[in-house]
C-alpha cells in the first residue's frame, strides 16, 4: 500500500530499498522556504541495522501490509523467542532483537500478535498492559515523601521498574507495555 511520506509514523513497517524496515522514530520539519520533509529512523528487521532517511512529505512510500496472528509466548531459546498459535499449535521463532527491551514483560500467559509479511515474522504487537508479580522490593523508609516517592522493584521476569513506595514484595502490578512503566496495583 502506497502512502505519502508525511504520513509515516513510529511503529509502521515500510519497504526501504527492497527490504522490510520498522520505523522507530520520525520528525516532521516544515522550513520557511521549500517543501516540508519527514525524517525517519528505520530498523532493518532482517539485519537489525538502523539508519535515517529524509523524504519530501509528498513522496510516495510503500507501507507493508502485515498479517497479524494471535500467539502465546512459550520460551526463550538462545537468541530467539518461541511463540505458539493456540489453535493449531504451530510454533514460530523470532529474534530477541525484534522484541528488544519488551522481553521484560514476557511471561507464559502473555498473548501477543505476531506480525507476518510473506510468511516471515517481522515483529510482535503487545497488549496495552500486563500484570506482573513483584519478586523483590525494598521496604519503604519513613520521611521519603518529597514529591511522588518511588522505589525500584524487580518483577518476576527480571524487569526492574519504579513504583510507589507502598508496593510490597509479593504484590502484583500493572505495567504499560509501551513505556514499561508502572500503571497501578494488579
Amino acid at each position: 500500500m502506497t502512502i505519502k511520506a508525511g504520513n509515516i509514523r513510529k511503529g509502521m513497517y515500510i519497504d526501504f530499498k527492497g527490504s522490510p524496515h520498522l520505523v522507530t522514530d520520525t520528525s516532521f520539519m516544515s522550513p520557511g522556504k521549500g517543501s516540508a520533509v519527514m525524517r525517519a529512523r528505520f530498523k532493518n528487521v532482517t539485519t537489525g541495522n538502523t539508519q535515517e532517511f529524509t523524504y519530501k512529505s509528498q513522496e510516495d512510500v510503500e507501507q507493508l501490509e502485515l498479517q497479524s496472528t494471535r500467539m502465546q509466548f512459550l520460551y526463550k531459546d538462545g537468541e530467539d523467542v518461541v511463540f505458539m498459535q493456540p489453535d493449531t499449535y504451530e510454533q514460530v521463532s523470532i529474534s530477541k532483537g525484534l522484541i528488544g527491551e519488551k522481553m521484560g514483560i514476557m511471561t507464559p500467559d502473555v498473548t501477543v500478535h505476531v506480525l507476518f509479511y510473506d510468511e516471515t515474522a517481522l515483529g510482535v504487537g503487545f497488549p496495552p498492559k500486563v500484570t506482573l508479580k513483584v519478586v523483590e522490593a525494598q521496604d519503604s523508609t519513613a520521611g521519603n515523601t518529597q514529591g511522588q516517592a518511588m522505589k525500584d522493584v524487580q518483577l518476576e521476569t527480571g524487569l526492574v521498574i519504579k513504583v510507589p513506595i507502598f508496593i510490597k514484595q509479593g504484590e502484583s502490578v500493572i505495567v504499560d507495555t509501551e513505556t514499561l512503566g508502572y500503571v497501578s496495583r494488579g
